[in-house]
């Protein structure tokens, strides 16, 4: 089985998601330059203490962005494949890891319903937090698309990342936003009242 290149970080890679990086370890050098050298992805995973998680998103580089003299580069990557890692090799510098690839396990017929509903909140979210929020169309999944622009823990989006069902991970945002919505505008109206020496503007 060919082994993957693993990159532990702290963060929780999506499909579809833009993943910026700033290369300046030796063994992270090395790990890219192969990858650009043979055109392959490599992966990316959470690292933990002294540990690693299982799920992890495979990244594929888009563009070297800057190259630096002493061989620090910053590049364009997004996420592509899941996997899940069966065995972890430390032969090479970097870590590696025998993994299988996983999809969702059902096709990814969602009712039109649900998809409206999380765009909807999703828009609203960022609406109390005086944002306007940016949804692209044509997305490979709408899930993982929103979920990769909320500000939530890492705990949620390995969850997230691991489940196999887009309908079950649109239910779990369309919870997310009907849970935090009303908090977060109970938490900017007191912050509201307290800008104002306590009247409500």
């Amino acid at each position: 089985m060919p082994l993957l290149a693993l990159f532990p970080l702290e963060l929780v890679l999506f499909p579809g998601a833009p993943l910026p990086l700033h290369i300046f370890e030796p063994r992270y050098k090395e790990l890219i330059a192969e990858c650009l050298e043979e055109k392959k992805g490599f992966g990316m995973v959470r690292a933990k203490e002294n540990a690693v998680a299982e799920v992890g998103c495979t990244a594929v580089i888009l563009n070297v962005d800057r190259q630096y003299d002493d061989g620090r580069m910053d590049i364009s990557a997004e996420g592509k494949q899941r996997f899940s890692i069966v065995e972890l090799n430390h032969d090479r510098e970097f870590l590696q890891a025998e993994v299988t690839w996983f999809d969702d396990e059902e096709p990814p017929t969602v009712p039109d319903t649900d998809s409206a509903n999380a765009v909807e909140l999703h828009k609203q979210l960022f609406r109390v937090l005086g944002q306007e929020a940016e949804i692209e169309e044509n997305v490979p999944s709408l899930s993982f698309h929103l979920a990769n622009a909320l500000p939530v823990d890492l705990d949620f989006k390995q969850a997230f990342l691991e489940m196999k069902s887009e309908a079950e991970r649109l239910e779990t945002l369309i919870e997310y936003y009907r849970a935090t919505i009303p908090q977060l505008e109970k938490t900017m109206r007191a912050r509201e009242k307290a800008s104002g020496n306590g009247h409500v503007r």
